[in-house]
């Protein structure tokens, strides 16, 4: 028993010390050469259509600053208690993820589809209910021109919540699809 709790110790100490030490590797810059677009810094002001025209042209960082501003301006898709249909009043805003998700600086990325719930229900319920809320608004956007391939599904149930109080209020804000943008 000793032993099994030592090997044990020694194992979660190596863990701790190996796998949080953070490496920075720096990168010199380089001039473009000829025939070789020139990479854009991705701003609030930029204009998206010249930056997805450069394709290649974008750093990992640039790409990755595209796909933050795409998924700050999707829509969050609310749902009423208990149910997984999308109510009259979202969809409009399905309606405008579906034109966010089809422009052309959005097509290079896959989207995930993120199903929460509230804390009503168990574990077990809550995450079939965030899977059926995930699915309907990936439906829906397929249904708008999305391309299905691009979307996966996933559920994190009531371990998500954006609220935390006991209310109704905080509870509605946690009945809710949302995006992740996946390069």
């Amino acid at each position: 028993m000793k032993r099994a709790l030592f090997l044990t110790s020694v194992v979660t100490a190596l863990l701790l010390f190996t796998g949080c030490s953070q490496k920075s590797v720096e990168v010199e810059p380089q001039e473009p050469t000829a025939g070789q677009p020139q990479a854009q810094e991705v701003t609030e002001g930029s204009d998206l259509k010249s930056i997805s025209e450069m394709g290649e042209g974008l750093t990992e960082d640039q790409k990755m600053a595209l796909m933050k501003r795409i998924e700050r301006e999707a829509k969050k898709i609310y749902f009423d208690f208990d149910k997984y249909n999308i109510r009259p009043d979202q969809v409009p805003r399905v309606d405008y993820d579906a034109q966010l998700f089809n422009r052309p600086e959005a097509k290079p990325f896959r989207i995930k589809v993120e199903g929460n719930c509230d804390e009503w229900g168990s574990d077990e319920y809550n995450y079939a209910l965030g899977l059926k809320r995930a699915k309907s608004v990936r439906d829906a956007l397929v249904a708008r021109g999305v391309e299905g391939e691009r979307l996966t599904i996933i559920s994190y149930g009531e371990s998500n919540p954006v609220c935390t109080e006991h209310t109704q209020e905080c509870w509605a804000k946690n009945r809710r699809v949302e995006f992740e943008l996946i390069p």
